[in-house]
């Protein structure tokens, strides 16, 4: 049984519980995704269903192969199965895979920051604001030790470009699940821009 979904970030809003206490949501489009592809382990070694979403008006020749006849797909990703069993390429998976109350893991591209200093990137307090130092509010001070090992470590935090990168947060709590609008509402935020595209993936495991 396949068991995620690619979706598009709407955005975020609020929901209010049975008690009356607000909590902070993100509004997922979630699917419908088509069976594009099955991967077998004869075959390739493994089990898998790549599953296609959302609409693109062009695609590059090579991008094509895969898609002739199930149409053409903005984002192409797999899915790792214990069997394809009867899962058959045309299929469709909708928002219907996920309830309320179950816990999903969410992946995406976090919003990117461009070049960012050390006191944005890494929280560092800077220099002093006093006794003359009047170029080094800032700035990250110094960076290792002179005789030993004389040299910066590996991993030394400094400035650099911040985000762009991929993120996954898990057990984020489904409020709701809407098929009809194919609509996807989680508890707290889910990494990324708006309309950027998420992959929701059921949890494994304890929280």
């Amino acid at each position: 049984m396949i068991n995620g979904l690619i979706g598009k970030k709407i955005g975020m809003t609020q929901v209010f519980r049975d008690n009356g206490l607000a909590e902070a949501a993100t509004v997922i489009e979630a699917g419908p995704c088509t069976v594009i592809q099955l991967k077998t382990a004869a075959k390739e070694g493994y089990s898998a269903a790549q599953l296609g979403f959302g609409e693109t008006k062009r695609l590059e020749s090579a991008e094509q192969e895969p898609l002739k006849g199930p149409g053409n797909f903005k984002y192409l990703r797999e899915f790792r199965l214990a069997d394809t069993g009867d899962i058959k390429v045309g299929d469709k998976v909708d928002v219907g895979l996920f309830k309320a109350g179950d816990l999903v893991d969410i992946t995406g591209v976090s919003k990117g920051r461009g070049f960012a200093g050390v006191v944005k990137r890494y929280g560092f307090a800077g220099g002093p604001k006093t006794h003359g130092q009047s170029d080094r509010h800032r700035a990250p001070g110094s960076i290792g030790a002179g005789t030993s090992p004389g040299r910066v470590l590996k991993g030394k935090h400094m400035p650099g470009h911040m985000g762009s990168s991929r993120v996954t947060v898990r057990h984020l709590e489904v409020l709701e699940a809407d098929p009809a609008r194919n609509l996807l509402v989680v508890k707290g935020a889910a990494p990324g821009a708006k309309d950027g595209p998420l992959l929701i993936r059921k949890s494994s495991g304890e929280k």
